[in-house]
C-alpha cells in the first residue's frame, strides 16, 4: 500500500483469530500542515532515534545500546 503525501488513514484491524501484523517503512519526514497547509511540525529519523533512546534506556539496557545498531 503507498499513500500519496496529504492523504490521512487509519489503520483497522478486524476481529480474527491472527493477531494483525504490520510493517511499516517510512522515508523521508512526517510533516504536520495547518489548515493554511504551512508547516506545523514534524516527525524524522532523529525523533525516531530519541524515542528509542528513552524505551532502550527505561528496559535497563541504557541509551547507548541503541547506537550499536546504527550504522
Amino acid at each position: 500500500m503507498y499513500e500519496t503525501p496529504g492523504e490521512g488513514h487509519t489503520l483497522v484491524a478486524f476481529e480474527h483469530e491472527e493477531p494483525m501484523r504490520v510493517f511499516f517503512i517510512v522515508s523521508g519526514s512526517l510533516i504536520w500542515l495547518d489548515e493554511n497547509g504551512k508547516s506545523a511540525g514534524h516527525f524524522d529519523v532523529h525523533d525516531y532515534i530519541a524515542m528509542c533512546e528513552q524505551h532502550y534506556e527505561k528496559m535497563g539496557f541504557g541509551a547507548d545500546a541503541i547506537k550499536a545498531l546504527i550504522r
